[in-house]
């Protein structure tokens, strides 16, 4: 299969310009390993990690890929910046393990203040010994902050996520195409910075389509939730099987379901609607809620679980190996580039 040529392929050494996404509780190092072999580039993330656990996982993703030497690993690790703050010490150790792990890329979100930590990550003691420093992938939220990121703090990869994204985001961010549009129209003239689009995206057809206007590469995340390798457990993954687009919202319910809401200002969640929402929105005392919503887990009641999902779920109804899931994406990107040759009289 012909390899796809962006600026992202070319700083990472892939063949198709396609990242999974670091998905807090769902994604893994297995499925960060599998989307890598199959041509991309995969991200696992450390939430709810400990120390001993993140090793192991790298050391899974080190003797998978026997051949790399002391290369670095040719997959990211992710962190939330506001659950970095919350715990600050414990969270430079799972850094520095990352790094000492040799993660090809970090990738930073959510955060009041991520500057604090992108400088701490290149400051890190725990470089010593090692030949290269991880990439620094960033997700925004906003155009100021792209520009923040790419001027000031002088990213590696900006992600840009629109408002159709799966888990959380920015309750105000616009959709993925006009996000990514008003992103390189507000970029310096000459940058260099590889852009990615993250918010809905399930196909080769709709990551060529990005393509063609400016992206160099799609992160996708609920469409790789739809596999072996993700975390999510068979009922979270029956109810995004049977899900629609429709079915989607954006809310904080799910975060007040389960006593998470320290998220920084403005950010909510997109979710496949269920009775937490229903409740929240009928005013249920949330003390209430969240005793439902912890018997559910327990009892893996689909009515009253969190199931994070992207807007491009309808386009979703099987459960694929992620290595086949890059492939298939891979050919269909090639196919609708090619395609879109032939509108050139």
């Amino acid at each position: 299969m012909q390899a796809v040529k962006t600026s992202l392929t070319s700083l990472l050494g892939i063949r198709a310009p396609v990242v999974s996404a670091a998905m807090a509780y769902a994604s893994s190092a297995k499925l960060a390993i599998e989307v890598t072999r199959g041509g991309g580039f995969g991200f696992f993330h450390a939430a709810g990690t400990t120390s001993e656990k993140l090793r192991e996982e790298l050391g899974l993703a080190r003797s998978s890929f026997p051949d790399i030497g002391n290369c670095p690993l040719p997959i990211g690790c992710g962190f939330i910046g506001w659950q970095l703050d919350a715990k600050e010490a414990e969270s430079k150790e799972l850094v520095d393990i990352a790094i000492e792990g040799g993660v090809q890329a970090i990738w930073l979100s959510f955060g009041n203040d991520l500057l604090r930590w992108i400088q701490y990550i290149r400051a890190s003691p725990a470089y010593a010994g090692l030949v290269t420093k991880p990439l620094l992938f960033v997700q925004v939220s906003s155009v100021e902050e792209a520009l923040q990121a790419i001027t000031d703090w002088k990213v590696d990869v900006l992600i840009v996520q629109g408002n159709e994204s799966g888990g959380h985001g920015a309750a105000a961010a616009p959709s993925t195409i006009t996000f990514l549009s008003e992103v390189l129209a507000a970029l310096p003239t000459g940058n260099t910075t590889p852009v990615l689009v993250s918010g809905g995206i399930t196909n080769g057809t709709q990551v060529a389509a990005y393509l063609t206007a400016g992206a160099a590469g799609a992160v996708l995340g609920t469409r790789f939730l739809l596999t072996p390798e993700s975390t999510y457990s068979p009922t979270h993954k029956a109810v995004l099987q049977a899900a629609k687009s429709s079915q989607t919202v954006r809310t904080l319910a799910f975060d007040d379901a389960r006593g998470t809401n320290n998220w920084p200002k403005g950010i909510d969640g997109r979710g496949v609607r269920n009775k937490i929402v229903d409740d929240v929105l009928a005013g249920v005392d949330l003390s209430a809620v969240q005793e439902r919503f912890k018997k559910a887990v327990q009892e893996g009641d689909p009515e009253y679980l969190i199931v994070w999902s992207g807007q491009g779920i309808s386009l979703i109804d099987e459960i694929k190996p992620a290595k086949e899931v890059v492939e298939e994406l891979h050919a269909d990107i090639v196919r609708a580039l090619q395609r879109s040759q032939q509108l050139i009289a």
